[in-house]
């Protein structure tokens, strides 16, 4: 099944409609390989010449979150809301304290920790987020300049 009809379905069974905006906003958030801002998806959007307010894609991104579609992230020292398709799997991230880039984490780290814990305390755990904040290559790099 290709990504397409895969969010379609999604998209059905929470109840929404398939429309224009809602699959331009999807396409982008799938496409993206790490978390983006609705600026970004606007941007871009309107690059590709799809018509869609700034307003649009917030409001959208919104009703996508409360039905558990779409993430939304909001990493320390950034004051910017991230957003990222939540069927691409569960991922953390590396977030570097200089220039704000975000890169994503493969596999979990704390998935045995969190099925101990949850023996240890009888805590039903239903999921985590994990941030990881240092400085990229580059920035070290210009660090010792």
């Amino acid at each position: 099944m290709n990504d397409k009809s895969c969010y379609e379905d999604e998209l059905k069974k929470s109840g929404l409609k398939i429309t224009k905006s809602r699959k331009a906003i999807i396409d982008m958030l799938v496409q993206s390989s790490h978390p983006i801002t609705a600026e970004q998806i606007y941007l871009e959007l309107k690059e590709n010449e799809v018509e869609i307010n700034l307003s649009t894609i917030y409001r959208t991104l919104e009703v996508l979150v409360d039905k558990r579609l779409v993430t939304k992230l909001n990493i320390m020292d950034n004051d910017r809301t991230l957003f990222e398709y939540n069927n691409l799997g569960h991922r953390h991230y590396l977030v570097c304290l200089g220039c704000k880039k975000i890169i994503t984490i493969q596999g979990c780290p704390l998935e045995s920790y969190e099925k101990s814990l949850e023996k240890q305390t009888q805590f039903a755990m239903s999921g985590h987020r994990l941030y990881l904040y240092g400085y990229c290559l580059d920035c070290q790099k210009k660090m010792i300049d």
